[in-house]
């Protein structure tokens, strides 16, 4: 084991993790809100860390708003703050998986049904990750479509329904994206693309400490493929599992010797998954310390 690179590893966590950071401010930014790179990261750690134990995806975004509005930024910006980013990071994961797909059919390493599998989870992520944004050319039929299916929803649990608070939420997701028009995307997607990016290195960084050089093509499709199959199955939080498991069969597919390959992806996991998570949990009580803002104001549909 080469123990620098495996430094190096936890250093290129971290600056993925600042490059999550990043996404946020510039997001933030939009809204004349000043939040720092650093506090993006540790509100980045947090909300993952809350979202492995509770509610996946949707903890993990509810949390982001807590701790954004609790750092000042008002309402709307903290809904900007738990929707888009992650957003942004599965059109990240769609890119470096369709390139790693192609690279898999230019040396001829993927069957057709393969082929096929992995085009039906592309094409569902990119339906589930951007298909509500039609709630732009359809804003009141989108409204009604919620409404409906929330009253029923706590109509089955016997629960209390407010359709007011349900329109207010649906305007702030429209005006989330509507900030994001003219160009204003740029920034906020550069720091998706660098928390990818140097996740991806992280990967590389332990494969190497392990004894194995990663081609890049090798690196993109084990990389890329494990996080689009864990999307799909967005019931385990964190992939817990799917990652594991799809990782280390497709290195070991395209070369990477068995040994190898198990130590390596255990290896990434505790560094990109496991010490981030604890990490974020020690953060938790410190982000939600800080005083929230009074709600403001939402546009009408």
């Amino acid at each position: 084991m080469t123990w620098w690179a495996v430094a190096l590893a936890v250093f290129a966590e971290a600056l993925a993790h600042l490059g999550y950071g990043y996404c946020l401010r510039a997001l933030l930014d939009l809204q004349n809100h000043r939040l720092s790179v650093v506090e993006g990261a540790m509100i980045s750690m947090a909300s993952a860390s809350i979202g492995l134990v509770a509610g996946g995806w949707i903890g993990s975004a509810a949390a982001t708003y807590r701790f954004v509005n609790k750092s000042g930024a008002s309402k709307s910006s903290a809904t900007i703050a738990g929707i888009l980013p992650s957003m942004l990071v599965n059109g990240a994961i769609i890119l470096v998986s369709v390139i790693g797909i192609t690279f898999l059919a230019i040396t001829a390493r993927i069957t057709q049904s393969q082929l096929v599998q992995y085009g039906f989870f592309l094409l569902f992520l990119i339906i589930f990750t951007y298909g509500y944004l039609l709630a732009l050319v359809f804003p009141t039929g989108t409204y009604k479509l919620v409404n409906w299916a929330l009253w029923n929803w706590a109509r089955l649990r016997k629960k209390p329904y407010d359709p007011a608070k349900t329109k207010q939420n649906v305007n702030r997701m429209l005006q989330a994206w509507k900030s994001l028009r003219k160009g204003s995307w740029f920034r906020p997607l550069l720091g998706a693309i660098a928390y990818i990016l140097f996740d991806m290195a992280c990967l590389y960084l332990v494969l190497f400490a392990a004894g194995h050089q990663a081609h890049l093509g090798v690196l993109f499709a084990g990389y890329g493929i494990p996080f689009l199959i864990a999307k799909i199955a967005f019931i385990l939080p964190g992939g817990v599992g799917v990652i594991e498991v799809s990782m280390n069969a497709i290195l070991s597919s395209l070369g990477v010797p068995a040994e190898i390959s198990i130590v390596a992806v255990i290896g990434y996991r505790l560094i990109s998954f496991w010490l981030t998570t604890f990490i974020g949990l020690s953060l938790s009580p410190f982000l939600t310390r800080k005083k929230s803002v009074q709600p403001d104001e939402i546009p009408a549909i």
